[in-house]
């Protein structure tokens, strides 16, 4: 294809290279040895996913890119150890399941469900020190890093090991829940509106509701409600891979599986396991064996560290893993290009999404030109809207929050451009949790910023509630079924030079995917 011919040849790959590369955002160790020691650790543990679910999440999001899919994608800013636990974890999960079934309604194709869980504990600062009471002390990266305690702030690797220990932990927990009928919490019926205070609004998003019912009424009439898809549905981990020490560590060399056995378990056990494990990071891949973070099935590089010539895109291009980049502000078109193309040589589909995050007021200025590129580079990508960090401001007392309008509106243009440009927006990417914080301002709950102290808990970055993340969903599922009313326009898109002419399959085969 033409964009892997304009690939530029690369050096020999290994799950170390990265480090002759120049690097950012990593933590300052002062006890290399101790690192050292943990980082072995890691790489003798067993994976905490499978390589045949990574290459499932791949062939989805392949769907995603040709405008067959959808992909929901959402969690914490930055996940706290204390947050592993059943109730938290409970509400995390209830809320995204409710999303993806008004989703699914309004795109009526399958939708792929990706969790920021089971690792997103660490986060990168614009600065890498703070004042905190007068003293000068390292900022705050996650809970995998330092503590968010101001005398706790010097990296601590033990902290790698405790990340380990909780992501299992939550995907083991996530595994059972799933498959364990949590799903069924999704239906409609259990759902409380009424922090809608609008009376018109509440009947519209009623409205959604009682068609969604139906829908679900109809399927169960028909004996659709035995299959236990109906129930079960599959969720994917996310985090941001930017400390590469322990995405080395969670790197491991996998035997590609015979066509017949594609769902077999990877992995070695017995006696030789840790030093398998610790050879398999550092082999070269051959064509029958492939390099996995099997830490998460899909990784992203952030907006500070997709330097073309610098470590994290050096580690990143060598893994099997989808890849979401974040593309921002300053993402020039041409060097993006050049990116995807280093990622993605042979411009394999489900491999990268692009993560668009510029602001409300941008959107409309800085979008068509990226999408225009990576159309002429002939780039088989899916187009994700992150609508969170191009819209954060201060308060009068310095509060970090998020107006909800502000997230909405650059949601609706992004879609707005796609649509002019014929190409599919194919997923959503948001910081919310399903607690009832307050933390972002405005929505249908009327939240003012003399709320937020009432219960803000980010550490980080301001995160949408469970009743704001419930109305964006809503606000999306009108847009996209505007968009399905409109059929014959939507029909002749493109995403990345492929056909969303399937877009718009039947509701109630989406809703049992």
């Amino acid at each position: 294809s033409a964009a892997a011919a304009a690939a530029v040849p690369q050096q020999q790959w290994t799950a170390d290279s990265w480090r002759s590369k120049p690097i950012s955002q990593q933590p300052e160790y002062a006890d290399k040895a101790h690192l050292a020691r943990n980082l072995q650790l890691l790489k003798s543990l067993p994976p905490i996913v499978q390589p045949a679910e990574v290459d499932r999440l791949k062939d989805r999001l392949a769907a995603a890119a040709a405008g067959r899919c959808f992909v929901l994608q959402g969690g914490d800013c930055a996940e706290r150890f204390s947050d592993c636990s059943q109730n938290p974890i409970d509400a995390k999960v209830k809320i995204l399941l409710q999303m993806s079934l008004v989703l699914i309604w309004g795109a009526r194709v399958p939708l792929v469900r990706i969790g920021r869980i089971a690792g997103q504990y660490m986060k990168p600062r614009s600065s890498g020190t703070e004042i905190v009471d007068g003293k000068e002390v390292y900022s705050y990266k996650g809970d995998s890093i330092n503590s968010h305690d101001p005398s706790d702030r010097v990296p601590n690797p033990d902290r790698l090991v405790q990340a380990y220990f909780h992501s299992a932990a939550t995907m083991n927990y996530l595994r059972g829940l799933l498959d364990s009928g949590f799903a069924d919490l999704q239906h409609p019926k259990t759902w409380d509106l009424s922090w809608v205070r609008d009376e018109g609004q509440r009947f519209k998003y009623k409205q959604v509701v009682s068609h969604i019912e139906r829908a679900m009424a109809f399927m169960k009439a028909c004996g659709v409600h035995a299959d236990p898809s109906f129930s079960k549905v599959d969720m994917y981990s996310s985090h941001e891979g930017l400390v590469l020490d322990f995405e080395e560590a969670m790197t491991r060399l996998v035997p590609k599986a015979p066509a017949d056995a594609a769902d077999a378990p990877a992995g070695t056990t017995g006696d030789n396991a840790t030093a398998a494990a610790a050879a398999a990071a550092t082999a070269t891949p051959t064509a029958t064996s492939a390099h996995y973070n099997l830490g998460a099935h899909f990784l992203w590089i952030g907006d500070r560290t997709r330097q073309l010539d610098c470590a994290h895109v050096e580690y990143f291009r060598g893994i099997a893993n989808p890849i979401g980049v974040k593309v921002g502000p300053s993402s020039a078109p041409d060097a993006l290009v050049k990116l995807v193309q280093t990622l993605n040589p042979t411009n394999e589909a489900g491999r990268i999404v692009l993560i668009t995050r510029f602001g409300a007021n941008k959107v409309e200025q800085l979008l068509p030109p990226i999408i225009a590129a990576v159309q002429a580079a002939g780039l088989t990508v899916v187009w994700q809207c992150d609508p969170m960090h191009g819209n954060t401001t201060p308060t009068a007392d310095g509060t970090k929050t998020r107006e909800f309008d502000a997230i909405v509106s650059e949601l609706l243009r992004t879609f707005d451009v796609h649509h002019r440009m014929k190409t599919w927006l194919g997923g959503v990417h948001f910081e919310m949790t399903g607690d009832d914080v307050t933390e972002c301002v405005g929505g249908a709950g009327g939240l003012q910023a003399s709320d937020l102290g009432r219960k803000y808990q980010s550490l980080c970055d301001p995160r949408l509630n469970c009743d704001q993340a419930l109305e964006v969903a809503f606000l999306i599922a009108e847009r996209l079924n505007a968009m399905h009313m409109d059929a014959v326009d939507v029909a002749g898109a493109t995403a990345g030079g492929a056909t969303a002419g399937g877009a718009l399959s039947s509701a109630l085969h989406a809703t049992s995917s």
